[in-house]
């Protein structure tokens, strides 16, 4: 017998002894659509046993404390179920507790795909349509929000306990999630189309390199010189679109800093996961509802001058703080590290550009180029590829200046070879060049086969 048989049957037999027979008639499945019907009775036996929940529980209750809570919601379940005399199998059950729990204490629909083995990115284009993104590939999930109001709800949940709200004098929220995953919600009036979420998951396993080796995202070799650079104190910058792992990467090159040196962390979602000990993690701050109190990387960057760093980690650049970022990296702080959105290494160097001109100071066009020629060795590129698999495509040296143009020289570059079963076959292999700070490297006491490099293995110094 179906479970909205069932419930039927169970309401019937009931409505006699309970003073809410009224709504359990509106249960009824309309003989004209089954299916409309049939979803319709489930979800409102949901909702009623919910909401009975909600009411019933104590207000002052730890939701924080969520094994004790359900445990608790578990025993009130059973007793409602037992009241109502509703007879589940053991799976309906189980599956009808899951959702309610998920709507009491998590995230509704969203729950089981936030510790799904592959779930990089939960994206919500409105009620009905959810999206994730699964070991590199987009696609479209079997759930469903019941109405904008309940994803409202669930949208207000994930962000109230960040001190953070929404709605439609604030319809914005960007913050971080307290195991670290970094939330996007946008509501109307400025999302047409209703609510949206985005949820960018949080690994609770860093990946590590040698993790980056074996998905071949990088090579071994890579990594020795890559390594090497980071011990020597070159100036580095990830570049890459959305989603090609640049935080991921810029926390391995991190991993790579010795442990005597002081690290000083800033991002606008605290996402790097240093192991060293003396490490300071600053985070920017939005404005408050009034519009004050906004604390920016910029204000950070500054701020973290005067706290004695060996190394600045940025998590990104976006703006006027890169102008702060190259002067710290030319006036003493070697070593330092960032992310930056960029297509390409020539249009990451473009882009820098672009974001000093933000922070609002009339500088002209070749001042600014010889700065970020001066301040950054190295930019390492990384791409998502078609195959949703994510690789670095490029290490490139920043060579200095030739008239009013940045010169660089590529060390290492990505040779796609084939596409086998719709996966890219390739490897990022060396161009037989070395790079002009080879000096910097030596003088940090490490010796780099010429292997490394390929074919040419004479110094260019």
């Amino acid at each position: 017998m179906s479970l909205l048989k069932r419930i039927e049957r169970n309401q019937e037999s009931s409505s006699s002894n309970r003073s809410e027979s009224s709504k359990l008639q509106e249960l009824r499945v309309k003989r004209a659509s089954p299916a409309v019907g049939s979803r319709d009775a489930y979800v409102d036996l949901k909702n009623r046993i919910q909401q009975r929940l909600i009411a019933e529980l104590d207000p002052s209750i730890d939701i924080t404390q969520k094994e004790e809570v359900r445990a608790m919601i578990q025993e009130m379940f059973e007793a409602m179920l037992n009241e109502e005399s509703i007879v589940l199998t053991r799976n309906e059950k189980r599956r009808l507790f899951d959702q309610i729990v998920a709507e009491i204490l998590g995230y509704g629909p969203l729950e089981e795909f936030l510790n799904m083995d592959g779930v990089t990115e939960i994206m919500v284009n409105g009620p009905k349509d959810v999206y994730i993104e699964r070991n590199g590939k987009i696609q479209r999930v079997n759930v469903q929000f019941e109405d904008n109001d309940h994803l409202l709800r669930i949208i207000d949940r994930i962000v109230a306990p960040l001190g953070r709200r929404i709605d439609e004098g604030s319809p914005m929220v960007d913050a971080r999630l307290p195991d670290g995953s970094r939330v996007n919600a946008v509501v109307p009036p400025i999302a047409i189309k209703g609510p949206a979420l985005t949820i960018r998951l949080f690994s609770k396993t860093p990946l590590t390199v040698e993790n980056l080796i074996e998905f071949g995202s990088i090579t071994p070799e890579a990594v020795e010189f890559l390594k090497a650079c980071v011990i020597a104190k070159l100036n580095i910058v990830v570049s890459g679109g959305t989603g090609s792992g640049k935080t991921t990467l810029l926390n391995i090159l991190s991993g790579f800093i010795p442990d005597d040196e002081r690290i000083i962390t800033i991002e606008n979602a605290a996402e790097l996961q240093l192991r060293q000990e003396h490490v300071v993690t600053l985070e920017s701050r939005p404005p408050n509802v009034e519009g004050r109190g906004e604390i920016s990387i910029r204000d950070l960057v500054i701020n973290s001058l005067r706290m004695r760093p060996d190394r600045i980690v940025v998590g990104e650049v976006r703006g006027g703080e890169a102008l702060d970022m190259l002067q710290a990296m030319n006036t003493g702080h070697d070593g330092s590290m960032t992310t930056a959105h960029a297509n390409s290494t020539r249009d990451m160097l473009a882009r820098m550009e672009t974001m000093v001109l933000m922070a609002g100071m009339d500088l002209p066009h070749r001042a600014i180029r010889e700065q970020i020629a001066s301040a950054i060795h190295l930019i390492v590129h990384q791409d998502r590829l078609r195959d949703g698999s994510r690789k670095v495509m490029s290490i490139t040296e920043v060579q200095g200046m030739e008239g009013d143009v940045i010169t660089t020289s590529e060390i290492f570059r990505f040779e796609q070879t084939s596409i086998e079963n719709g996966k890219v076959i390739g490897r990022l292999r060396p161009t037989g060049l070395r790079p002009k700070f080879m000096w910097k490297i030596q003088e940090a006491g490490i010796m780099l086969p010429p292997s490394i490099f390929g074919i040419g293995t004479r110094s260019r110094r």
